[in-house]
């Protein structure tokens, strides 16, 4: 295997782990369908303000989402559009297992 392909996979495991908690994909799955500040999230999901914020932290280090400030607020969208398929289908995926 050569080292290139190994650092995919690496890559690939990284972004995983960084979508491995529910909360984080559906911020995701919110993201997917447009940018969104934090409240708009908190309002979306029924979750506290540091939570979200805590888990949009995880997502910008993994490079999953990116941050543009806007006044006062910062407004969140998805870097790559890719990654918003891989999780809209793991959750296709998982509706269709449990029916």
């Amino acid at each position: 295997m050569t080292t290139t392909g190994y650092e995919a996979y690496e890559s690939a495991g990284a972004l995983l782990r960084a979508l491995s908690a529910p909360i984080r994909v559906a911020i995701v799955v919110e993201l997917g369908e447009g940018e969104r500040c934090v409240h708009d999230l908190v309002e979306k999901l029924g979750a506290p303000q540091p939570l979200v914020s805590q888990h949009l932290r995880v997502l910008r280090g993994a490079g999953v989402v990116r941050g543009v400030r806007r006044g006062r607020e910062i407004a969140y969208s998805l870097v790559d559009e890719h990654v918003a398929h891989i999780v809209t289908d793991a959750v296709s995926h998982a509706r269709e297992n449990r029916q």
